[in-house]
């Protein structure tokens, strides 16, 4: 039998060891990067609190980068999954080169927004003249390079579309370390080279996934026989484009209203004090740590659910899903221990003041109230999105961040009591869940699994 008539692992493995063996190498190369983020954010730190700053009111322009870059991906996984599990190989190579040209073009068109607007961004959030320095220098390298997130996020897809996730997580890894070991060196400017501080960070980050490109499209080429990279084929195809955005643009919408939100909690927040940003800043870092493990988790549901409804295998649909919702909460439930017990010990990381101390130690026992929910959210709008139904995501995700927290989070500004505002997250994250199960309830009927 020939590679591409072989049935795929997604639609023979037993569904529970599928979902491990799959899930386990993106969960340890999401862990990896999220260690990063933090010691990388410890590295900033020790500069002073404007560098941290500036870097934490950078997240929502990075978290933009991502939504279009991830979002694009999420489309080609589903699409193409489904392609290989009804067997129609000409498809799966049509979308894989299609996607790697909207990556292309996607990518210069951060590069000019980033290099002509950033200095504009920053003074529009702050007249602090260090962090307007500091931030401008690292949005202008960090979206100015939009090819290398761009490359790496395409090339790690592809392996993920096809259930290589084992050989995925080698270039998040791989360029993961090369940021973390030029990070210091870069700063602050160690064994010879010139010190950077924050654009340090950014070139270090950039090197790391301009590596981590390089190294994912060599294991396309060389260790993923079921799609083919043809440079003739790298073009605009409308129906092919047209069904890569039908899911993936939902799921831009999705992580670009997290941008929007985080971006409108800095300016709330940052009324109050620079240390109420730079704790929100610190929350985001940590949190990744428990966040990143379930998106990694999600990451291979997303082509296992795509593949069984392309061949449609229903029942290891909803065994999958079943899973993947009890790993995310038990995972968000030891988040939620951790942030209630030892908020000091995690804030430490950042070298806080006491001001960031004090405060931080509140918003994070406040918000972590939330990470049960926000696993089932997260887990339900993946499996929407495989099963065909992106809308449902979209108006989970929207309710959740841009209808709800956001608004609460003003409303609750206007008390003059800042530990009033990390409410907001409560109260968005159980305006989506009601949302988010009635719209799975929903999906589960549209494909024939209620």
């Amino acid at each position: 039998m020939s590679e591409q008539n072989r049935e795929n692992k997604m639609g023979a493995m037993p569904v529970g060891k599928l979902l491990l063996t799959m899930s386990a190498p993106l969960v340890a190369s999401m862990l990896f990067q999220a260690f990063y983020n933090i010691v990388d954010s410890m590295f900033v730190a020790r500069l002073s609190q404007d560098a941290m700053n500036a870097v934490s009111l950078a997240f929502p322009v990075q978290t933009t980068e991502i939504a279009f870059s991830a979002g694009t991906g999420v489309g080609i996984n589903a699409f193409l999954s489904r392609s290989l599990g009804a067997k129609d190989y000409d498809r799966v190579n049509r979308i894989t080169n299609t996607g790697i040209f909207l990556y292309i073009v996607t990518a210069l068109v951060f590069a000019a927004i980033g290099l002509l607007g950033a200095n504009g961004y920053y003074r529009f959030q702050t007249d602090n003249e260090t962090i307007v320095r500091y931030g401008t220098a690292y949005v202008s390298i960090i979206t100015g390079m939009s090819f290398a997130l761009f490359g790496q996020m395409c090339s790690e897809r592809l392996l993920q579309a096809t259930g290589r996730t084992n050989l995925a997580m080698i270039p998040q890894i791989t360029g993961a370390a090369i940021n973390l070991v030029l990070d210091p060196i870069l700063i602050f400017g160690l064994i010879g080279f010139p010190r950077l501080e924050v654009a340090g960070a950014a070139v270090a980050t950039v090197i790391g996934q301009c590596v981590a490109a390089v190294v994912g499209f060599i294991l396309n080429v060389k260790k993923n026989p079921e799609i083919k990279i043809t440079g003739k084929l790298i073009r605009f195809d409308k129906k092919i484009a047209g069904g890569i955005y039908k899911v993936g643009v939902p799921s831009i919408v999705i992580q670009f209203g997290g941008s929007i939100m985080n971006f409108g909690l800095n300016k709330i927040l940052i009324g109050f004090s620079e240390a109420a940003t730079a704790a929100l800043g610190a929350y985001y870092k940590i949190q990744s740590f428990i966040f990143m493990p379930v998106i990694g988790m999600n990451n291979a549901l997303v082509p296992i659910i795509s593949y069984n409804l392309g061949a449609g295998y229903k029942e290891r649909i909803k065994q999958a899903a079943r899973l993947a919702i009890l790993a995310a909460v038990g995972i968000m439930l030891i988040g939620t221990l951790l942030f209630e017990l030892i908020p000091k010990t995690l804030l430490s990381l950042f070298t806080p003041s006491e001001e960031l101390l004090r405060v931080g130690t509140t918003a994070f026992r406040i918000i972590a109230i939330h990470f049960p929910c926000a696993g089932i959210s997260i887990v339900g709008g993946s499996i929407n999105q495989a099963l065909g139904k992106p809308m449902y995501t979209l108006i989970t995700s929207l309710g959740r961040s841009i209808i709800f927290l956001l608004p609460a989070a003003w409303l609750l500004s206007l008390t003059g009591v800042l530990s009033n505002v990390w409410y907001s997250f409560l109260i968005g994250e159980v305006a989506s869940i009601v949302l988010c199960v009635f719209f799975l309830r929903k999906a589960y009927k549209d494909v024939g699994l209620a």
